[in-house]
């Protein structure tokens, strides 16, 4: 039976793309995943400042943030004279009032869709927690932390005190933007009404759409004088407008070079815009060879447009552009696989989304040979005519994979395929299997695994964290854990960090492991108390925000054990049970 084959992509031009804008972001987590009894006793808060600062527990590099349009120093042009229609004829044109969507509430994703509660921030003061979203660096190493940052943004959430409810949605767009999810950063931004829109908000909303590669998204606030005039990029963006929409262009174009909006290759790829349509005569060329840096404007409108971006510009900006690729559908299939395993690795792929798009690759006449052999191998992982055939397919999968992040993908890619395995003794791959089911979060699924595993392997360790009914183990799990290679020690230490932090410890036992294995769980700083506080108080939104700020890192060899257990605790502790065990079971598999 061969896997199905779904179309993806490729099929429309992304300037004609706008109902996309109105679609809600994929869900990631498998029917029924975090539905746990009531949430655990929360943490004693630690006494602290409300308004401490907050850092992350180690600084390390982070990827930059792609750059936008450079802003342009313009003179302010002379508005045309036009009539002033009366009351009654503005009313025929205005929405009426019970289609207004209040800026008490914004987002696109209601709690009964996927979303959380509208209360998730609670009490927090809105200004707090506009500043740690913007100075979290982000993408984020942990796919499973930034799969429950992304599901909070998105959701339908109450305006916090003491912020405007568009400029708070324009930090949560851009926070998206940040960390590759292109497509959930626009439908936070047009969850506002357009009437609604402030400056800070439309300088996101231009960003959200050249992410989506999506210049048609630009019309709505172009229309508008008071944005319109407000950055260079939306007066042409009224040029792009008006060629997509068949109207008269070249007074627009003129306008651009007389105020000197744009030059070089942005100049070329706006006309390339207002040239696709309807009736358009011009023939543009696009030339990349004095451009040394990649930015939001260039990739968006070169996108749109059907113009390869040259390969080694895409070095030139952070890995969220995988993210951005990976969901632009007007990318050839075949370019979209790589940023694709990318972008699941990262958070921003499901499983279900990345086995369609390597199957969808089958269709390809003449898709490239390794593409070609890799989707082969995931039809016999799924379908193979035996268990040994499925397992050669999966094994040639992962060790296919040349870096780290592409090897967590393929886990993700064979998800469901070692779930159908049937359980049996002596499996040598057992910590893959367990890991690959894992890290779609099939925690029932890879429980079938438990007693079929090397006990004190990193297979019997994951199942450990990711049983949902398990209640104590104390420290003879811990001390019975053997892991193998050179993070062999710092993979103890996460372990312990993680049961711990999930309650499946006494108090005497984690106080003597912290100190065997020289974990400091008792220190304390503004993180830990702000955290504890916002656990305290159930602000599950402000604690997703917080572990999140501890994971400002490169790589999971920068999250120390004792920040781990202080996030695996506080998510805990507001309920958030299923999440924090996928956390810590992908610290052991990614380590």
């Amino acid at each position: 039976m061969p896997i199905k084959h779904l179309l993806i992509g490729a099929a429309a031009v992304a300037i004609a793309a706008t109902a996309l804008a109105q679609e809600r972001p994929e869900s990631l987590l498998p029917p029924g995943f975090g539905q746990t009894p009531s949430p655990a006793p929360a943490p004693t808060p630690t006494s602290g400042r409300a308004n401490d600062a907050v850092t992350a527990p180690r600084a390390a590099a982070t990827a930059s943030a792609l750059p936008a349009l450079p802003s342009l120093v313009l003179p302010s042009p002379t508005p045309t004279a036009s009539p002033t229609p009366d009351a009654a004829q503005l009313a025929l044109y205005e929405m009426p009032a019970f289609a207004r969507r209040s800026l008490q509430q914004v987002g696109p994703v209601g709690a009964g869709e996927g979303g959380v509660g509208a209360d998730a921030f609670g009490r927090a003061d809105g200004r707090y927690l506009e500043v740690l979203m913007r100075r979290l660096s982000a993408p984020l190493p942990s796919r499973w932390m930034s799969i429950a940052l992304r599901r909070l943004l998105a959701s339908q959430l109450n305006t916090p005190a003491h912020v405007n409810g568009a400029d708070f949605a324009a930090e949560r767009a851009w926070l998206l933007l940040r960390m590759g999810e292109s497509v959930a950063a626009r439908a936070v931004a047009q969850s506002v009404d357009a009437d609604n829109v402030t400056p800070k908000l439309a300088q996101v909303w231009m960003q959200t759409a050249l992410a989506n590669a999506d210049p048609a998204g630009l019309c709505t606030l172009a229309q508008s004088p008071r944005i319109a005039q407000s950055e260079p990029g939306w007066i042409a963006a009224q040029a792009m407008c008006a060629g997509m929409t068949g109207e008269p262009t070249r007074p627009l174009v003129q306008k651009l070079r007389r105020l000197k909006v744009a030059s070089g290759v942005d100049l070329q790829l706006t006309q390339k815009v207002i040239g696709a349509g309807a009736d358009s005569r011009q023939a543009i060329t696009i030339e990349w060879d004095a451009v040394t840096q990649l930015n939001a404007w260039r990739w968006g409108l070169a996108t749109a447009t059907g113009v390869v971006v040259p390969e080694e510009l895409h070095a030139t900006v952070g890995s969220q552009l995988s993210g951005w690729r990976a969901l632009a559908p007007a990318i050839p299939l075949s370019d979209r696989v790589v940023p694709a395993e990318r972008g699941a690795a990262m958070g921003i792929l499901s499983n279900a989304a990345l086995v369609d798009l390597f199957a969808a690759s089958r269709e390809l006449e003449e898709a490239p040979a390794p593409l070609a052999q890799a989707a082969n191998d995931l039809q016999d992982a799924y379908v193979g005519v035996d268990r040994a055939t499925r397992l050669k397919a999966m094994t040639a999968l992962w060790s296919g994979a040349e870096t780290p992040e592409l090897r967590y993908a393929r886990l993700i890619l064979t998800a469901r395929a070692a779930g159908r395995l049937t359980v049996f003794d002596g499996v040598e791959q057992a910590d893959q299997l367990i890991a690959s089911m894992l890290s779609a979060g099939l925690d029932r699924t890879a429980l079938r695994w438990q007693g079929h595993v090397p006990a004190g392997s990193d297979a019997w360790a994951m199942l450990h964290i990711a049983e949902p009914d398990r209640t104590g183990s104390g420290w003879g799990s811990v001390d019975d854990y053997a892991p193998k290679g050179a993070n062999a020690s710092r993979k103890k230490q996460l372990f312990f960090a993680a049961m711990a932090g999930l309650g499946r410890m006494s108090a005497s036992d984690v106080e003597a492991g912290a100190q065997s294995l020289d974990v400091r769980i008792g220190a304390t700083d503004a993180w830990t108390r702000a955290l504890d506080r916002a656990a305290a108080e159930g602000q599950s939104g402000t604690v997703v925000l917080l572990a999140a700020t501890g994971m400002q890192t490169n790589d999971w060899a920068g999250v120390p054990p004792a920040a781990l257990y202080r996030i695996i605790g506080a998510l805990r502790a507001v309920g958030l049970t299923g999440e924090a065990r996928m956390i810590a079971v992908e610290a052991l598999t990614r380590l």
